[in-house]
């Protein structure tokens, strides 16, 4: 499988590479990590959490799903963002959505691809509580504010976990943001959804959606 001997090979030069430019660095790195990120987005391979923001490894903890979908009952991504808060110590978490999204497409148009229709089914969630606003805008913007408005969603499901709730309660200075990336441009867009304490959820939820839209 020469594609597989590539990558080695790529690692190699990549290894050397870091270590022309900076000696220190894999010393740096295997040293305990601190970041004061974390990343919640899409396993888009075209979205690259660290490089979209020019961050390096070690500075940003990442946790990635399929539409970048923060669930309840979700074991995998509420004990990322229970490390990331209890033994980290971050001061940001960001859920970042990307328009484009192949997940949000799917949902929205209905398709069925097997196991992950239950997954997306939460997205389609999204879509019905908002149908009102779908129906009055044009086809061609669907997608496009479906990926927002997932993303606004994630956000409040990320501040509503106990998780969340206790840090803010012993006083963790923690604060959760909403962000879009365009995959056409490479930039990043804030959703105006950031929140730092339970009490601002539904004020800044209401001005967040009121922003969304053709």
């Amino acid at each position: 499988m020469p594609e597989l001997k590539n990558l080695l090979k790529n690692n190699r030069n990549w290894s050397e590479r870091i270590q022309r430019e900076d000696p220190e660095f894999f010393k740096k790195l295997s040293t305990q990590q601190s970041p004061e990120y974390l990343w919640i987005g899409c396993s888009d391979s075209r979205v690259p959490a660290n490089q979209i923001v020019g961050l390096l490894p070690g500075e940003v903890f990442v946790h990635r799903n399929v539409a970048n979908v923060v669930v309840h009952t979700d074991l995998n991504c509420l004990s990322v963002i229970q490390y990331a808060v209890e033994v980290l110590k971050v001061k940001h978490i960001i859920v970042c959505g990307h328009y484009g999204c192949g997940g949000v497409r799917a949902a929205l148009e209905n398709q069925k691809f097997g196991l992950i229709d239950n997954w997306l089914r939460h997205i389609q969630d999204i879509h019905k509580d908002h149908k009102s606003r779908f129906d009055s805008m044009p086809e061609s913007s669907r997608w496009k504010t479906l990926c927002e408005l997932n993303v606004i969603e994630q956000v409040v499901h990320v501040a509503e976990t106990t998780i969340i709730q206790d840090a803010w309660k012993r006083g963790h200075e923690l604060s959760i943001h909403g962000w879009i990336y365009g995959l056409d441009n490479g930039l990043v867009r804030d959703l105006k959804m950031s929140l730092h304490n339970i009490d601002q959820l539904l004020p800044a939820y209401e001005a967040a959606i009121a922003e969304i839209g053709p």
